[in-house]
């Protein structure tokens, strides 16, 4: 396996993406490298699917990665101890995508990758598109409240990326404890909130028996839903999270 990125590799670029949150950054910022993208690329959920078409999809696994000889290896959480371990131990690049609870998080995700990947030029273009989006996205939610919930029936306090996505629209969550929590039928019965952001709703295998499609959840959210975010904008620490707050802002106006 030694010399995986060695100088015969100078050109192109050979990238592998370990899971799908990485799929989405290669695929945006190298789309003209040598790519190897993990089987969920054009998974329903994937921003970037369209752009996924054609392109080769191996798994996340040492072997793959022997066959593939990546110059650059890109991870959320994908990947195992062994595989990480020889990609180390053989020179190859190893990039993590950092969790964000916030916007400035992400802007720090993108022009890392882009730096890893030598695409600075295409990094600051995504962050250029996504302060576009949320310059279109300020003041939507003219300071309501608001409560985030998937279909699983989770939704999320403050330091999150999603309590920024709503902050950047211009509501107020309404959850005040931080972090992933599930929201609860029975808090939702007693005290129902002003307005829900959905997520994940549009896909039909997202916890199709979650407490977030239970019909009593289905019923307090009628009339009060501000807006429908579909999944493939919330899987991912990157930049589409400016669409996502557009898209708040587009439904809930």
């Amino acid at each position: 396996m030694a010399g995986w990125s060695g100088a015969a590799t100078a050109a192109p670029l050979r990238v592998m993406a370990l899971d799908q949150c990485a799929d989405q950054f290669v695929l945006a910022l190298a789309p003209d490298a040598e790519l190897a993208l993990s089987p969920r690329a054009d998974d329903p959920d994937s921003w970037m699917r369209a752009q996924a078409e054609g392109r080769r999809r191996v798994r996340p696994t040492l072997e793959a990665a022997v066959g593939f000889r990546p110059d650059v290896a890109v991870r959320y959480w994908g990947g195992d101890a062994r595989l990480l371990a020889a990609l180390e131990r053989d020179g190859v690049r190893t990039v993590t995508i950092a969790d964000a609870s916030d916007l400035d998080g992400v802007r720090a995700n993108i022009r890392v990758l882009a730096q890893a990947l030598e695409r600075p030029e295409r990094g600051e273009a995504l962050v250029r598109r996504l302060d576009s989006q949320l310059t279109k996205a300020e003041g939507a939610g003219r300071g309501r409240k608001a409560v985030y919930v998937t279909a699983g029936g989770f939704t999320t306090g403050p330091g999150s990326l999603m309590d920024a996505v709503l902050r950047a629209a211009g509501f107020r969550n309404g959850v005040e404890r931080a972090g992933y929590q599930p929201l609860g039928l029975e808090r939702v019965l007693l005290t129902p909130p002003a307005l829900f952001v959905k997520g994940f709703f549009d896909l039909a295998r997202s916890d199709w028996r979650g407490a977030g499609r239970h019909p009593v959840m289905r019923r307090v959210m009628q009339g009060r839903t501000a807006a429908e975010l579909p999944g493939a904008v919330l899987t991912c620490p990157a930049w589409f999270a400016g669409d996502a707050a557009a898209l708040l802002a587009e439904q809930a106006s």
